[in-house]
């Protein structure tokens, strides 16, 4: 799908907020920022912000409650996860749940902790996702720490 203006300062701004997570052994590090269509953010969310199992995406769609979101955009440093151990729904049914059109992400979920399959799972529900490789390094720096990411 097309890339749009303004979605690679979104997406880097995601990138930066992973930088804010508290490192762990068993867990990525992602930013997430919710974007409505006229470009104005809506909330953010980093993994681990509130609690130690909090994924970004699930953090920044919490804030936004039963708000209209078929226009938005979720920016996300790392593919949001279609495959979850720590809580019974993965971050791709949410954002569907949520009404969410349109996901943007760096950085694909390698199968380290579990198989990434959070893009395919959008997709299927007629998500449309924007991959940005050229962010991937950034998406990756604040999981250095972690074998094979």
């Amino acid at each position: 799908m097309a890339e749009r203006p303004g979605d690679r300062a979104w997406l880097g701004l995601a990138c930066d907020l992973a930088e804010r997570c508290p490192p762990s052994p068993t867990a990525f590090s992602v930013g997430a920022v919710v974007v409505d269509g006229d470009g104005r953010e809506l909330a953010r969310g980093f993994s681990r912000q509130h609690d130690p199992h909090d994924h970004a995406e699930e953090a920044a769609l919490a804030r936004l409650g039963a708000a209209d979101l078929s226009g938005a955009t979720v920016y996300s440093s790392l593919e949001p996860c279609g495959r979850r151990g720590s809580r019974p729904r993965p971050c791709a049914e949410l954002i569907v749940a949520a009404g969410v059109r349109r996901v943007v992400f760096a950085w694909s979920e390698p199968s380290l902790f579990v198989e990434g399959t959070g893009a395919e799972l959008l997709r299927a529900h007629g998500v449309e996702v924007v991959v940005i490789p050229e962010l991937a390094d950034r998406a990756r720096r604040p999981n250095a720490h972690l074998p094979g990411a």
